[in-house]
């Protein structure tokens, strides 16, 4: 009962700040399910991937309900959405797949040295050269391949790697989360089948799992957020920009902090 309710509280939380910040809200739910999933005493090498997986399928409902509330609002780039999109599809297939692979403690890592990146960076509000504008078909495609293979190797929607990336190119930032929020869907679908695929019948997950995906998580985490993210994508029209940019550093910085915290000791 209090794991249910740990799932549902979390899953009111990622649905806001997908909405909010474009983010899939992956860099909430995949340190909580660690922490949830270790209390529940399962095996430390199969909680990482099983904790990602889960992220992955959530978001897949999460980003669906964000992407609907900023439709309604015209604010995404369709266009450059159908750029991206296809490459991302590539990319997170491939990495969720072989992320399943990879060891426990490397994944961890490199989740919170990344989030400690882009933390710093959207703190010191650091801005881009005024000449960068987005590439062309090429470049976005590259791009593309980019954004989902790491947000599946890290087990988020892409907006920790998308909104920075289009921010650089000089993209006005809720213009960017928009974009951002739209791409979550296929980064998330693609990677939950790779990780799907990869923890099929897994000696070491417990019951009600499919693959690296706990479905009793996925339900709560999944029917809360959706309540919740057109909230957050009213407040990422009607917040200041400056504003929307410490709340995203703050966020990932803390977040990064703590996991590099749990992977050192």
């Amino acid at each position: 009962m209090l794991a249910l309710a740990s799932f549902i509280a979390l899953g009111l939380t990622a649905g806001l700040l997908a909405g909010m910040l474009g983010i899939g809200g992956g860099v909430v739910i995949v340190p909580a399910l660690i922490w949830i999933f270790q209390r529940h005493g399962l095996s430390p090498e199969i909680i990482p991937h099983l904790a990602i997986g889960t992220s992955l399928s959530s978001i897949v409902f999460t980003s669906l309900s964000a992407i609907w509330a900023q439709h309604k609002r015209r604010a995404i780039d369709w266009p450059v959405v159908r750029l991206l999109a296809p490459a991302t599809l590539l990319g997170g297939f491939a990495s969720g797949y072989l992320a399943g692979f990879i060891p426990a403690d490397m994944l961890k890592a490199f989740f919170a040295i990344f989030l400690l990146f882009v933390g710093t960076q959207f703190i010191l509000d650091w801005k881009p050269a005024a000449h960068w504008r987005l590439p062309g078909r090429g470049g976005l495609w590259g791009l593309g391949l980019g954004i989902g293979s790491l947000s599946a190797l890290l087990g988020i929607g892409g907006g920790n790697i998308t909104v920075p990336l289009l921010h650089a190119c000089n993209l006005d930032l809720k213009r960017a989360i928009a974009i951002s929020t739209a791409l979550g869907f296929p980064i998330a679908l693609f990677g939950a089948v790779g990780f799907l695929l990869s923890g099929w019948r897994h000696a070491l997950l417990p019951s009600g799992t499919l693959g690296y995906v706990s479905l009793p998580a996925l339900a709560a985490i999944a029917g809360a957020a959706i309540l919740t993210a057109p909230l957050g994508v009213r407040l990422a029209h009607d917040l200041p920009v400056k504003r929307l940019k410490r709340i995203f550093g703050v966020l990932v910085l803390a977040i990064s902090l703590r996991m590099l915290w749990t992977v050192l000791t």
